[in-house]
């Protein structure tokens, strides 16, 4: 399964011009929006929201506005003129927005967050000092065009290049740099082009040297970490799921050295599905790592899958299972961002490290 399609079907299996633009807001789902809340109430949801979570500690990134006009920029679907210092930046997806966060751009008022997965507010491993003022609503999986609109961005950056509608629709509300960020190769690659295309790469270097420096710091608190067999481990579609999807948890596995299970290398690292008869492939793994949603219900449904799983004889007998090595981890991480890559490497730490 490509990333894109991982994309696609987890929204559903884990849980026309701007004249026609405001017809079109109908696709808005019924998720909790936060356009008219004040500071304390956001907290509020956050902290409800996040209870428990994974949160790293993220720098300050105060956001930089330089230079004057526009720049022409070529991307995957052509070149496109740009405004040079945007000042109200809007991401289409949230790893859009964490994105535009970490290359200093200033954000439009209101961002979209998913509708789904237990979301009431940014993921919670986002950087939210520099979030505090920004109000959010639900655009995924269901497009909110009305609130992309009502934003006011004069500048988007839209990594869901592969629905060639919202290629094509959301220039018509404001200059648009698009990529499709879910091609299969590794998110951390088309961050350092993006940063590079939109002249920000010193920003990318300053997240890569964050990066390299924790991956030092927790490289040396694991001990032979080559001894350790790791695996991103889900579930849908009835079959157990092994790929590396967006490159976030191979990526982490491979620079701490870590010995990445061969089921996940499968097929170009988008790994195996198998079915409850061939879930032995999984057998050697000493910790499976599993996205769950957030909230008492979202954790309900985790709790049901791993209930669900162990009707299944070959489960009890895997190693991860029989030695405690499961471990969860934010929905939202999987997908790849920068805050979501050093999150990731959070948990890693937390569940191997000394």
């Amino acid at each position: 399964m490509t990333p894109r399609k991982t994309l696609r079907r987890r929204a559903t299996a884990i849980l026309a011009s701007v004249a026609g633009l405001m017809m079109a807001a109908s696709c808005t789902t019924d998720a909790p929006t936060e356009a008219a809340d004040d500071t304390a109430e956001r907290e509020d949801r956050l902290s409800e929201q996040c209870q428990e979570a994974v949160v790293p500690e993220l720098p300050e990134l105060p956001p930089v506005a330089e230079g004057t006009g526009t720049q022409t920029v070529a991307t995957q679907f052509g070149d496109v003129d740009l405004p040079v210092a945007p000042q109200a930046a809007l991401g289409m997806y949230t790893t859009d927005v964490d994105i535009l966060t970490w290359l200093r751009y200033p954000l439009a008022s209101s961002q979209p967050i998913r509708g789904d997965a237990g979301y009431t507010t940014f993921p919670c491993f986002f950087p939210q000092e520099a979030l505090a003022d920004v109000s959010t609503f639900a655009n995924f999986p269901e497009y909110d065009y009305e609130s992309i609109l009502l934003a006011e961005p004069d500048f988007i950056l839209n990594g869901l290049g592969y629905d060639p509608d919202v290629v094509e629709r959301l220039p018509e509300i404001a200059p648009t740099y698009s990529v499709d960020a879910f091609d299969g190769r590794s998110w951390m690659e088309h961050f350092e082009e993006t940063a590079a295309a939109l002249g920000r790469t010193r920003y990318y270097e300053e997240w890569k040297a964050v990066y390299d420096a924790r991956i030092a710091e927790v490289a040396a608190r694991i001990e032979d970490p080559a001894s350790i067999t790791v695996a991103p481990v889900g579930y849908w579609e009835d079959q157990f799921q092994t790929g590396c999807y967006a490159g976030v948890e191979c990526q982490v596995f491979a620079d701490l050295g870590l010995t990445i299970a061969p089921t996940s290398l499968e097929n170009d690292r988008e790994g195996e599905a198998l079915s409850g008869e061939q879930i032995g492939k999984m057998d050697g793994i000493d910790y499976a790592f599993m996205i769950r949603g957030l909230g008492d219900e979202e954790e309900a449904v985790f709790q049901q899958l791993l209930d669900d799983a162990a009707q299944n004889p070959l489960w009890g007998d895997l190693d991860f299972v029989q030695n405690d090595g499961i471990v969860g981890y934010e929905f939202e991480m999987t997908f790849g961002s920068p805050s979501g890559q050093l999150a990731f490497l959070e948990v890693v730490e937390q569940a191997l490290a000394a």
